[in-house]
């Protein structure tokens, strides 16, 4: 059974957010869910039945207007979004996610996946990684890879953890949500492409981020990252107009009510902007793609603690509101 919250303990910034709700028995849609945890339903508000959010998103610019007059328009039915179960926000065509993007978290995690015969000091390596970063920083390119939709999940749903998964961890990170075509945009006009932000959490198995068997091959994000239900995603995409800098958001996971992961945006090694127009230089990004920016320092390898059955993930990021996730282990024959 999933572990659902209520929506209620999960503000957002801004006068409304974009949902994906259903009822029992029936097809989800896409929904407006105003500040006050009411919900309009878009399908009757738009007088368009076959409405889904990424339609939404494809024509954001104009619908844009329409729906902050709903969101003020008093008249338009309302019902508490308690009444409803809460998916993912919405299908993207692509995801583009992102590794090695927070300073802290990388040179963690490039003292905890030390090379066989690295025996090294750790301040010595920790110290290597540092120096890295910074260069990163300024002379060096994003590194991102793609993820698969299959992949996402909603907010509140369970996570299967596979039962060859060996190290299951956690990282909670920002999305941006593309609202318009891009491809080759520059970094100054990159967020003019973004239509919104959503909460992740991409769920990763470390036992299987390298190829062992194949070193000159390198990593395996397929394997490690893209189970079904490795991404949560949403409650919900709060437009960007409501998220006054997303590159100073504080993200904050806990497991089982413990603070694992409590960071600002601003550690970023490359921040939104350059995510965006670094991804658009070679693929064309699409209304309601997503691109997964980085997770921050504090998941479980950096514990000792990694993902088993039963754990509760509780995410949330500053002006987006909050997701919890339960683990079950998988049932095996």
């Amino acid at each position: 059974m999933s572990v659902k919250p209520a929506p209620a303990s999960a503000p957002f910034a801004g006068p409304f957010a974009l949902a994906t709700l259903s009822v029992p028995g029936e097809p989800s849609f896409p929904a407006l869910v105003t500040s006050g945890q009411l919900v309009i339903d878009l399908r009757t508000a738009l007088d368009d039945a076959q409405l889904t959010t990424r339609r939404l998103l494809e024509d954001w610019q104009a619908v844009l207007p329409r729906l902050r007059s709903l969101a003020e328009d008093g008249a338009a039915p309302r019902r508490p979004l308690t009444d409803f179960q809460v998916h993912a926000p919405v299908e993207p065509r692509q995801v583009f996610q992102s590794g090695a993007n927070y300073r802290q978290h990388v040179i963690d995690l490039h003292v905890a996946h030390k090379a066989p015969g690295d025996d090294r000091p750790e301040d010595e390596r920790r110290a290597e990684a540092a120096e890295i970063m910074d260069r990163r920083a300024t002379d060096d390119l994003p590194y991102v890879f793609i993820g698969l939709p299959s992949a996402i999940t909603g907010p509140y749903d369970d996570v299967v953890l596979p039962s060859w998964a060996a190290k299951p961890d956690w990282e909670l990170e920002l999305v941006a949500v593309i609202g318009r075509p891009a491809h080759g945009v520059s970094v100054d006009e990159a967020l003019e492409y973004v239509a919104g932000y959503a909460i992740a959490n991409d769920l990763t198995d470390r036992a299987t981020v390298f190829r062992r068997d194949m070193p000159q091959i390198g990593t395996d994000w397929l394997r490690s990252k893209n189970a079904p239900g490795f991404t949560p995603l949403g409650p919900w995409i709060v437009p960007a107009d409501s998220i006054a800098d997303p590159d100073d958001l504080q993200l904050t996971l806990k497991l089982n009510g413990e603070t694992m992961q409590d960071e600002s945006t601003k550690d970023m090694i490359f921040n939104v902007a350059r995510m965006v127009s670094y991804a658009s230089q070679s693929a064309h990004l699409l209304p309601g793609d997503l691109v997964l920016t980085g997770s921050p320092a504090g998941n479980g390898m950096h514990w000792g603690r990694l993902l088993r059955d039963g754990d509760v993930m509780d995410g949330s990021i500053t002006g987006l509101g909050a997701q919890r996730t339960r683990c079950v282990a998988e049932v095996t024959s």
